[in-house]
């Protein structure tokens, strides 16, 4: 089981790395390799990501409150009202993922969470995130994508199944690609992650329920809370900061990092 100062730690880069473009299942699966920390478990996984989920839903509730109304009137009246294309856009975008993972969850956890792959996910995938911000055009926010925009952007995410891709790096980048902004190819990611981290929460506490493994009850709820003000400060500094300073620091980051994990493992 967590002591309490390992579950506050990992609690704490599970919040900021959900949502920076620098893949938080990657640092959880390596923080307690290196530091020779015992595996946190199941339960505190599905826990801390229920953390980032209350933190997202709380950020853009009022948004999320508009958007439900407006998807349910869009349903009622079978045409486009208010903001439900973004409601749609976020359903449809996950449908790649869900399908991903169902198909191939297993030979990504067998073969794929090795320090070697999250190395050179981490370096190729945070290059391509620095070429896309440099290259992009940077003139659309999230309520201009069209349907084949969302599905490109929900296949990206599919492929952030593989450990260091980054959920948040690989949906900011094909957002860039297709000319949002920084600020808006953030925001749909953000946003995309709430249905994704649903899912996956759902997944896991199905695994779990079927599991033997103890509960902590109050190291899980540590880890909740804690995640939750994490992510919740990292999602509105991260939009507040992300014109000025761009992606450059989080690919300069992830070459560091991918290259120190090939040195160390190779």
């Amino acid at each position: 089981m967590l002591d309490s100062l390992h579950a506050i730690y990992l609690a704490v880069l599970q919040g900021f790395t959900e949502f920076l473009p620098i893949s938080s299942s990657g640092h959880l699966i390596l923080i307690p390799s290196l530091l020779g920390w015992e595996d946190q478990g199941l339960a505190f996984d599905v826990a801390v990501h229920v953390g980032s989920l209350v933190a997202v839903v709380m950020y853009f509730r009022h948004e999320l409150r508009r958007m439900a109304r407006d998807w349910i009137n869009s349903c009622k009246q079978f045409k486009p009202v208010g903001d439900s294309r973004l409601a749609w856009a976020m359903i449809w975008g996950s449908i790649p993922v869900a399908l991903a993972g169902l198909s191939l969850n297993a030979i990504i956890e067998e073969q794929m969470r090795s320090p070697l792959v999250i190395g050179l996910t981490t370096i190729g995938f945070g290059v391509l995130l620095g070429m896309a911000d440099f290259k992009g055009f940077k003139e659309r926010d999230e309520s201009t994508l069209n349907w084949n925009d969302v599905m490109l952007i929900g296949l990206a995410q599919a492929v952030a199944l593989i450990p260091g891709t980054s959920r948040s790096g690989i949906t900011i980048t094909a957002g860039l690609m297709l000319g949002l902004t920084r600020q808006g190819a953030a925001r749909f990611s953000f946003l995309l992650s709430i249905p994704v981290i649903i899912m996956a929460g759902g997944y896991q506490t199905l695994v779990l329920y079927q599991s033997p493994e103890v509960i902590d009850w109050n190291i899980l709820l540590l880890g909740i809370a804690v995640s939750a003000v994490t992510a919740y400060i990292c999602i509105h500094y991260f939009l507040k900061m992300l014109e000025s300073m761009g992606m450059l620091p989080f690919v300069i980051y992830r070459v560091i990092l991918g290259g120190y994990l090939l040195f160390l493992y190779n």
